[in-house]
């Protein structure tokens, strides 16, 4: 087979030839080029054909070969059976990564969802080659029998479980480890002389020597038993190893966090503006152990000072080095009930970082004047050392600002005033925060109170007083500065990004809320303004409640981007995170970005794209982690009040059932479809309905009923009811008292319900035209075990 190659070097012509050169010492060509190589000679390439091609020389070939691996395992490439390179899309092949679900099923969600917009089912078959998370190759091959994009296994380009966390069992004369993320759902194989003596029930952790293929099950070998699967605090080490989340810091960062002075050496003020008389407090929990940030606020002419000081994590962590790549690897501190995994070790985050008071510490400042309208005209950035006078809770001023406690006031007089300096200044921000539009919707936060074992005694909410709110206001003025000082700059860095509702859910949205009389304002594309406004209208009826959660479901999630789209929720046209580089990767870039761009120099980062993506998988690994722990110790909780009745709103709709919030507990499970009664009833996803088709009996979000609990399963993490009674819905105009405030849903109970009987009145109906409708049945369904196998857990909530 003949080639074409050009007179000119195609590597000469190479248009990220730069990109590559100030990356690596020894450039090679780029993925693009090579991509570009393909499609230009329209046919596959040998890897010799490419060396010819691109002038690789002997030396450069190994290194060459890594980069073509590695284009392979992202499904940028594909080898054919002749070994040689192909573009995937000439012969219709899609890369992606496989989630995977607890019946056996899954999908594989594609890279590119410009040329790929929907997810492709695979079937039991194909899920019996890969496991949840891996990286494949596939090729569509129809649609399934629910109209959805079906695809075949062509390969699997990359693993990503090296190590799983389940629980022992034995069967059929093997010792096999059923893992504790259910979207695995094959069980591995453990040769008996590789198990390390683990009893029956015990939670291990896998290292697998084998992955599943179309005849074999996955095998592995116990590495690590964890213990009892009720032992205190085993919930959070099965989180954990379930999420992968680094939990052990490598030796050397370790080792050069503890080398590090125990006090700041003055021979570092060097450069820095001298703070250490100003006063400078921190405003934090109860419980909290790392001060990121400090405030301080002063009457200037005819508006005001705000100064925010933040820790000078970059000033100990360096790019590159043993705490940056650990750092990394975290993304951020994770926050367990009763437990943190830190980003830094802990002789930085609660140490030689943290602005303790009475202390020398390195800061970041962020100083900025205020005029009297609450606007921020002007800021400076500058490093600093300063030494903090208090270490104040929320409760503590806000109990100080309404002169609740006569002995708190009397022991912080001399702070009284710098206290209201802050709040004077917070409540001039908060008329622009107004004037602005950002969308604040209300919540009640709760907090788990344990007991001397370790587990919840009970659940209590936490309401955010004016403290919270006046921290809240200066971290949001420093983060917009941050943002505005590197655009001004031409600084690359990653902004935190809140992009509109998609048109999907916009129109969803405008649906749902007509029906109410309302509509959404700003034509296609709504500002948070808009937002505010329908907020407003609709804070003092009765159905507000139902009303906020369909707005809130409506927005897309905030995530970490090189490119500033704006942040829609908080009405800024640029945002980033500035104020958390203790316990955020995202913020010690910026810092570093805002040192560089006040020296006068630039940051440059390898990816700021996959800086992003990364930080943005850290910050949902940490969140999914910490609802599971949370799930599992609410569960416990329930244990003991099986066949108890409370009343609860309905917080959730699907075809499977509704899930309940239960008042006073803060616990919400499954109401499941089968107790709804005796009726088909028909999902309507637009109206957040269940409406029964016989009786027109209707279920709403927002709704309020009592239930009782009857089921609590430990190893499932989930909550079943049954329905004692339907109050008033909480969307009738009759409805005089509101549901009440609740805390956001913690996804303890899912499930799915069992096929309904076909009838002859069913099968002529027209499913394509008609919503998806549940049979409901007063009876249990015989095997109860059956039905379980069959539950299945909805797409989590963007936030």
């Amino acid at each position: 087979m003949s080639i074409k190659k050009t007179k000119t070097s195609l590597r000469a012509l190479d248009p990220y030839a730069q990109r590559e050169s100030d990356t690596y010492q020894t450039p090679l060509p780029s993925r693009e080029l090579v991509l570009q190589l393909l499609s230009d000679q329209g046919v596959p390439l040998s890897a010799d054909q490419i060396y010819v091609l691109l002038d690789i020389s002997n030396d450069e070939r190994d290194n060459f070969n890594r980069r073509l691996g590695a284009m392979e395992r992202d499904g940028q490439l594909m080898r054919n059976r002749k070994g040689a390179f192909c573009l995937p899309d000439k012969i219709h092949l899609i890369a992606g990564t496989v989630f995977g679900h607890a019946d056996g099923f899954g999908f594989l969600v594609p890279d590119d969802k410009t040329k790929h917009p929907e997810d492709i089912f695979l079937g039991p078959k194909e899920m019996t080659m890969v496991m949840h998370g891996d990286r494949a190759m596939v090729r569509l091959a129809g649609v399934d029998r629910r109209g959805r994009p079906e695809g075949k296994l062509v390969e699997v380009l990359e693993r990503a479980n090296k190590t799983l966390v389940g629980r022992v069992m034995r069967g059929q004369g093997v010792t096999i480890v059923a893992a504790e993320d259910k979207r695995i759902s094959q069980d591995i194989l453990i040769p008996y002389h590789l198990d390390m003596g683990a009893k029956v029930g015990q939670i291990v952790t896998v290292e697998l020597t084998e992955y599943p293929s179309s005849h074999a099950m996955p095998m592995g070998k116990v590495v690590e038993i964890l213990g009892n699967y009720a032992d205190s605090g085993m919930e959070i080490e099965i989180a954990l190893r379930k999420h992968h989340l680094p939990y052990q810091f490598n030796p050397a960062a370790i080792k050069q966090a503890e080398d590090y002075p125990k006090t700041v050496q003055a021979k570092d003020y060097k450069g820095r503006k001298d703070l250490r008389d100003l006063a400078l407090i921190t405003i934090d929990g109860e419980t909290a152990r790392d001060f990121d940030d400090a405030v301080f606020a002063e009457p200037q002419g005819k508006g005001w000072r705000l100064v925010v000081a933040i820790a000078d994590v970059s000033f100990y962590v360096t790019p590159g080095d043993a705490l940056d790549k650990d750092a990394f690897d975290r993304g951020n501190s994770v926050y367990f009930p009763r437990r943190v995994i830190p980003m830094l070790p802990e002789a930085l985050s609660n140490g030689l970082c943290s602005l303790n008071p009475d202390v020398e510490r390195m800061c970041m400042v962020c100083d900025m004047q205020v005029d009297g309208q609450g606007v921020v005209k002007q800021y400076q950035f500058y490093p600093s050392v300063m030494r903090s006078k208090a270490r104040m809770t929320y409760t503590q001023v806000a109990a100080l600002l309404h002169a609740e406690d006569a002995a708190l006031t009397e022991e912080y007089a001399w702070l009284l005033p710098h206290l209201h300096n802050l709040n004077s200044v917070f409540r001039l921000m908060l008329t622009q925060r107004e004037k602005r539009g950002a969308v604040e919707f209300e919540s009640t936060e709760t907090m788990m109170v344990f007991n001397e074992n370790g587990k919840i005694d009970k659940i209590v909410p936490v309401t955010r007083n004016d403290a919270h709110k006046l921290i809240e206001e200066c971290m949001l003025a420093a983060n917009v500065c941050a943002a505005d000082f590197l655009l001004k700059n031409e600084q690359t860095c990653l902004f935190r990004i809140h992009e509109g509702p998609t048109p999907e859910k916009l129109e969803a949205l405008r649906l749902f809320m007509g029906e109410f009389g309302f509509g959404v304002g700003g034509g296609e594309n709504p500002r948070a303004k808009d937002y505010a406004k329908l907020m407003q209208r609709i804070k003092s009826r009765p159905d507000a409640q139902l009303l906020q959660t369909v707005m809130l479901r409506s927005m897309q999630q905030a995530v970490y981007s090189p490119d500033n789209v704006g942040h829609f929720g908080l009405a800024y046209e640029a945002y980033t995170h500035f104020t958390s580089p203790i316990r955020r990767y995202p913020d010690l870039l910026v810092h570093r970005a805002i040192k560089a761009a006040v020296e006068g120099k630039r940051y440059q980062a390898k990816d700021w794209h996959q800086l992003g993506t990364h930080c943005s998988m850290t910050e949902r690994r940490a969140d999914d982690a910490t609802r599971d722990v949370t799930n599992w110790l609410k569960c416990f909780y329930m244990q003991d009040k099986v066949g108890e009745v409370f009343a609860g709103t309905v917080a959730g709709v699907t075809s499977f059932g509704l899930f309940v919030a239960l008042d006073e507990v803060y616990v919400e499970g499954l109401l499941h479809v089968t107790d709804l009664g005796n009726d088909y009833f028909i999902h309507d996803k637009a109206r957040h309905e269940m409406v029964g088709e016989r009786t027109g009996v209707r279920y709403r979000l927002g709704d309020r009923m009592t239930v009782k609990v009857v089921r609590v399963d430990m190893e499932t993490s989930k909550i079943d009811f049954t329905l004692v009674a339907k109050s008033d819905s909480a969307v009738d105009e009759n409805v005089v008292e509101p549901a009440p405030e609740r805390s956001k849903p913690a996804k303890a109970a899912i499930a799915r319900p069992p096929r309904a009987k076909v009838t002859a009145a069913a099968v002529k109906k027209k499913a394509s035209t008609q919503p998806a409708k549940t049979a409901a049945k007063p009876a249990k369904p015989k095997n109860r075990h059956a039905a379980e196998k069959n539950k299945g857990k909805p797409k989590a909530k963007a936030r």
